[in-house]
């Protein structure tokens, strides 16, 4: 009886996790093809398949342009192939190209002036910000945001609040220039710091004090796994204090571009530390751990947490394809700047070693964030 109900809780957890997590990825993936797809069809590209999915065909249908909506077996990704490519990363057929007709040419891909295919190859990451901007900008309009004041309330003794000097009652005004709003959005800069001197304007009697604290690195473990996160050791007003803020349709655009700017800005802060070596790369996640952070996220947020997933997935995939890998969009980008450059495009051979360098290096990226996932899987099971 024990065994069958452990087996029955680890089959009710990855269901738990995967239907969360398909339905995450799936959205994300489906609008950055869309992306494609739609300028790609503006600029007169024609487009042999739009698929959700890799490998054998699950379902699908043809449209009114010849077009192959599909579904397919491994929902790991997407592809939008348009007429001209030998395959769904938009690497061009010359031998395709050789045997086309001057109407066909018309309407390929790989023919198409620069800067149409700039704008078709950019059109994936560009959709998945502005997804982005609108989840979090209707999540605000809808359901306001409960602030609490960026006051100390108190300070834990030998803390590098105190070491700093703060002092309770302090009222944080800015961090490294940029206003602080309320708690939370200290609390988030401060977390996503850890290491780093910032600078500090805070309110103490009436006058202006500037403050420079490093918040120390400190291992949270939670459902979602081990983060590492700045601590500097300020405790937040009472949740009394609290007050729900709405915003009209404008202040929440405004505040969803905010949002996914925040996110961009701390995606390349640790890349930056990465590069430094003063962040370690076991932060990286693949499928799996995705999939896992959907399953929590589903269980205490509900549809409103996958939405918000939602959100910082697709910031996350945008900006990864805008990466200057051959195969993602910024490989393609950065192909089309040497042409601009050259006067032509690169050579066959030359764009061949591209791809084949571009396929290693995602492939070493994908099993290196799949290796983490098992670790971060393994050390969660053993926790508990």
């Amino acid at each position: 009886m024990d065994f069958l109900t452990a087996m029955g809780g680890t089959a009710t957890g990855f269901f738990g996790a995967v239907i969360p997590f398909l339905f995450v990825l799936t959205v994300v993936v489906f609008v950055h093809e869309m992306g494609h797809f739609l300028v790609g069809r503006w600029c007169g590209v024609g487009v042999h398949a739009f698929s959700i999915g890799f490998g054998p065909e699950l379902v699908g249908f043809n449209d009114r342009h010849g077009t192959r909506w599909k579904l397919c077996a491994i929902p790991l990704g997407g592809y939008v192939k348009f007429h001209g490519d030998a395959n769904g990363a938009s690497v061009p057929s010359p031998e395709a190209i050789s045997r086309m007709t001057p109407q066909e040419r018309a309407t390929s891909f790989p023919t198409q002036p620069v800067a149409k295919r700039a704008a078709i190859v950019v059109a994936g990451p560009v959709a998945n910000f502005i997804l982005a901007i609108l989840l979090f900008a209707g999540a605000i309009w809808l359901g306001g945001r409960m602030e609490l004041p960026a006051r100390v309330s108190a300070i834990d003794p030998n803390s590098a609040a105190a070491q700093a000097g703060f002092q309770p009652g302090d009222l944080v005004k800015s961090i490294d220039g940029e206003p602080v709003a309320d708690f939370n959005a200290m609390y988030r800069i401060v977390t996503g710091s850890a290491g780093t001197p910032l600078n500090f304007v805070v309110e103490r009697a009436g006058a202006d004090v500037p403050i420079v604290a490093t918040p120390a690195v400190y291992e949270e473990s939670t459902k979602f796994g081990r983060h590492r996160i700045g601590r500097l050791g300020i405790r937040s007003p009472a949740a009394s204090e609290a007050k729900l803020v709405t915003y009209g349709p404008v202040a929440s655009l405004g505040l969803g571009v905010h949002e996914t700017a925040f996110v961009v800005e701390r995606t390349f802060s640790y890349l930056g530390k990465l590069v430094t070596g003063r962040e370690s790369a076991d932060q990286l996640s693949g499928p799996i751990g995705i999939a896992r952070v959907s399953g929590e996220v589903a269980k205490v947020g509900g549809i409103g947490g996958l939405i918000g997933l939602i959100a910082l997935l697709s910031v996350s995939i945008g900006l990864l394809n805008l990466f200057p890998v051959p195969l993602l969009d910024g490989g393609h980008l950065l192909f089309y700047a040497f042409e601009v450059v050259r006067g032509r495009p690169l050579s066959e051979r030359a764009q061949e070693i591209g791809f084949r360098l571009g396929l290693a290096l995602v492939l070493v990226l994908m099993i290196f964030a799949a290796w983490n996932d098992i670790l971060n899987l393994g050390a969660s099971w053993r926790a508990t």
